[in-house]
């Protein structure tokens, strides 16, 4: 069956169409995305104003669209965390749903972290042991450990590369005392869940999801994605602590002249890199695999968990 998947997230709204059933590995068919950037576009109130609430209007017509062009029997539809903690989300989805005919199923931040641990784990297999996975979002960083497909423990925390770009790195380069005031705040955030995670034990295989990470990896030597999703991927902290002090020095400009960051991602990769650094550091990851699977895709594979074998 051909299945879409619609994630308003906090940075885009992606359409994935993949043709899938289960037992089988689901195949990519199209792609539709737009760059919203709703993280950045919440008011003083924490409310997505109504320019941001015509732009997901109109981008989620186009993806519903797109998804009728492209023959899908079900779209499942999803929000994260821009629309989650938006304090005018009820309304926004109302809207949403009256003038698209889209329900939006607005996700917990553990309710992303355990999907997103379960595409990993369903990416890497068994054989990987003992998974810690990180996902840096544009709202949240998520954060899940497990050697099951259910993760044992599973976080969501409030640092994801467009809210604290938007929150605490103002400047175009930004400010070197910005730039030392967020790295304290994300490590003291990120310090506050390590405890709940090393009394589980040693992970045997730390991946990482996001763009932000692949942007990292790119810049740092990984293979392009043009490569295919099968050729291995490595981020070192070691890479990490030496692009930060270069993307610090730079602008959005700039940065968006480096290998596979794009021009919409740009401003976002310092907050993200800085994130990356404190979340490997605190976590004893010298290097990490950058796993291709995400979120949208363990949503799809937890519907096709339920369809019946045929």
């Amino acid at each position: 069956m051909r299945l879409g998947v619609l994630d308003v997230g906090s940075n885009t709204v992606h359409l994935l169409v993949v043709d899938a059933h289960p037992g089988a590995r689901p195949l990519p068919a199209h792609s539709y995305k737009a760059e919203l950037r709703l993280a950045e576009l919440l008011d003083g109130q924490g409310a997505i104003g109504p320019d941001g609430v015509e732009r997901l209007i109109e981008t989620v017509s186009g993806a519903v669209q797109a998804a009728e062009d492209q023959g899908c029997e079900q779209v499942l539809s999803f929000a994260t965390s821009a629309v989650r903690e938006a304090t005018n989300a009820d309304q926004v989805l109302t809207r949403v749903k009256a003038e698209t005919d889209v329900d939006l199923t607005v996700l917990t931040g553990e309710e992303e972290a355990r999907l997103t641990f379960l595409a990993a784990r369903r990416w890497f297999g068994w054989s990987a042991g003992k998974l810690l996975v990180l996902d840096i979002g544009g709202g949240s960083l998520e954060i899940a450990f497990g050697i099951d497909e259910e993760p044992d423990a599973a976080v969501s925390l409030p640092l994801g590369a467009g809210r604290l770009t938007s929150e605490r790195l103002p400047g175009d380069p930004p400010d070197p005392q910005d730039v030392k005031a967020l790295r304290r705040h994300v490590r003291a955030e990120i310090a506050r869940t390590v405890g709940e995670f090393s009394r589980l034990g040693k992970p045997d295989h730390i991946v990482a999801t996001s763009k932000t990470f692949r942007q990292l990896a790119r810049i740092a030597g990984a293979a392009r994605s043009a490569d295919g999703l099968y050729v291995q991927r490595d981020l070192s902290l070691s890479s990490v602590r030496e692009w930060v002090p270069k993307l610090t020095a730079m602008t959005a400009e700039q940065r968006a002249a480096l290998p596979g960051v794009s021009e919409g991602r740009s401003r976002q990769l310092l907050a993200g890199a800085l994130v990356a650094e404190g979340a490997m550091d605190l976590f004893g990851a010298q290097v990490l695999e950058i796993c291709p699977w995400a979120l949208r895709e363990g949503v799809i594979l937890r519907r096709l968990d339920h369809l019946p074998v045929t």
